[in-house]
């Protein structure tokens, strides 16, 4: 948020004269907009902890609404507990109504509802409870789904599982990382589909690889046209943190998963010696097979950890962001909104902030019955800007709708902004931004490399006053386009809520992009 107009001119004011004493205004005045921020965020949507049992770890690492309105809640531990009354208020443990479902398992780290019963991953396998007797109790646990190698190593985290349409399930498998047990057979050369996406077709228990080319694929859902997402983690052979549209066959870029490649039934081609230190845009072009993300969350001003992604289908009950996704973020404790669209068949977008400062970092996301968004948190293992060590928080919207950019869609020329609110035109002023990539390697993540400054005109607002259209000099396929936008105002005096945008701009569009975000 900008800073008031009081502030700046005092500051302007005060450096020509005491620059100590400019300094130390310019902090109060930056701690200023920030409690400013955090009250707006107040204004739109409320935010409700949870009351948690003593001595219950509620390390939430899996969330799944339940048909009748209770919530399942997994944790790192190896249990699910079920919450009777998860829209109480207050959230206090007697309103809310903690149950016991599951225990005994090993590392959970994911959970969905279906057909009837809960799914939960463990580090080896899915597991599938059911309750026979219906006392609120699992008395059947039940492999569904194993196959991937397990060496001991520390980063083996096994997530999901998501289910297709066609009933097929799908998880993720983080690389090996760390010091391994000597296995037997083949377990004693290679770990099993490690990096990989695996699908567990309908009706059979023993996982397939899909797709490759993962460090740390934390996060696995579906959008509302029942296609397949994952994100991943900043790390070796990753610049930073992605949103990838997975499919069978594609290759997303991390050197680990290929030993796999070489099997006769991986359907992923090996791309040969992997260039390192290239350009991601280069890699684009020159790595076979190389599939980019949809969406690249540009590090530390999008957060540093994209953990779980749920699709907005509630219906436009938690607000103007139907069908877009949503998507935790571990280092920031909050949880970042995407906008997709399609150009050239392929999917790309761009990320926008929503809420921070929640008491952890955040694990998974849902949405309840009521249209409310559920968080699960945890900090093991990792720093978050929250302190608490695990809990849930509920965000509610309120009845005062927030001015922010509900759609940016890339055009042959420039963007189009489309908001929540009509804009104010005499608010209007200067769009600004510049464009960067990253660079492909193996080490480390990347720095922004490559920016240039983007040149916009002065757009042109729709008659509705909901639409501005920009045009734009130095349009670059394979970069990153950061724009901020100005101090826009609604017709109500509404302040822009977020002002910066992240479009990944695989592909210019040669006509109308197709827009799968409302």
């Amino acid at each position: 948020m900008a800073l008031p107009r009081f502030f700046r001119e005092r500051v302007k004011a005060v450096s020509a004269l005491a620059p100590r004493f400019a300094t130390a205004l310019q902090i109060c005045a930056s701690a200023c907009a920030l409690n400013l921020a955090a009250q707006q965020q107040e204004d739109y949507y409320r935010t409700f902890t949870f009351e948690v049992p003593e001595r219950l770890n509620l390390e939430a690492s899996g969330l799944a609404a339940l048909p009748d309105g209770r919530l399942a809640v997994a944790i790192r531990r190896g249990e699910v507990w079920i919450i009777e009354h998860p829209t109480a208020e207050p959230p206090t443990v007697e309103n809310l109504g903690y149950k016991l479902f599951a225990s005994g398992m090993h590392e959970i780290l994911g959970m969905t509802f279906h057909d009837g019963d809960l799914f939960v991953t463990q580090r080896s396998e899915v597991t599938r409870l059911h309750d026979a007797d219906g006392d609120g109790a699992a008395d059947e646990y039940r492999c569904v789904s194993h196959g991937w190698g397990v060496s001991g190593a520390y980063h083996e985290y096994a997530y999901g599982p998501v289910f297709d349409r066609e009933g097929n399930m799908f998880n993720t498998l983080n690389c090996s990382m760390g010091n391994k047990w000597d296995g037997a057979g083949d377990e004693a050369k290679h770990t099993l589909w490690r990096g990989w996406a695996v699908m567990t077709p309908k009706g059979k228990n023993v996982a397939q690889g899909f797709a490759a080319g993962f460090r740390s694929p934390i996060g696995i859902g579906l959008n509302a046209e029942g296609d397949l997402f994952v994100t991943d983690q900043q790390g070796t052979w990753m610049a930073t943190n992605p949103l990838m549209h997975v499919r069978k066959g594609a290759f997303f870029g991390h050197a680990d998963a290929l030993e796999d490649t070489k099997r006769p039934d991986s359907p992923v081609r090996h791309p040969g010696k992997l260039p390192d230190g290239i350009t991601v845009a280069e890699a684009i072009k020159k790595v076979p097979g190389f599939c980019p993300p949809a969406v690249w969350f540009p590090y530390v001003k999008m957060g540093q950890s994209t953990t779980g992604i749920r699709c907005d289908e509630t219906g436009g009950k938690f607000g103007p962001f139907e069908k877009q996704m949503f998507v935790g973020e571990f280092v920031i404790s909050g949880v970042n909104r995407v906008f997709l669209e399609t150009v050239g068949g392929e999917y790309q977008g761009a990320c926008f902030p929503f809420v921070k400062d929640l008491q952890c970092g955040v694990l998974a996301v849902n949405f309840l019955s009521d249209g409310s968004m559920i968080v699960g948190e945890s900090n093991r293992g990792w720093n978050s800007s929250g302190n608490r060590p695990f809990g849930l928080q509920r965000i509610v919207p309120t009845e005062q709708a927030p001015l922010e950019v509900r759609k940016m869609e890339a055009t042959r020329d420039g963007f189009r902004f489309t908001f929540t609110l009509p804009v104010n035109r005499k608010s209007l002023g200067k769009v600004t931004g510049q464009s960067y990539t990253y660079i492909y390697q193996a080490k480390y993540g990347s720095a922004e490399v490559d920016p240039q400054p983007l040149v916009f005109d002065d757009g042109t607002l729709s008659a509705d006053g909901r639409t501005l259209t920009v045009r734009c000099a130095g349009l670059r396929e394979g970069f990153v386009h950061e724009v901020r936008l100005p101090e826009l105002r609604s017709e109500t005096g509404i302040p822009l809520w977020h002002r910066d945008a992240y479009y990944t701009l695989n592909r210019r569009p040669e006509k109308q992009a197709k827009n799968f975000r409302g």
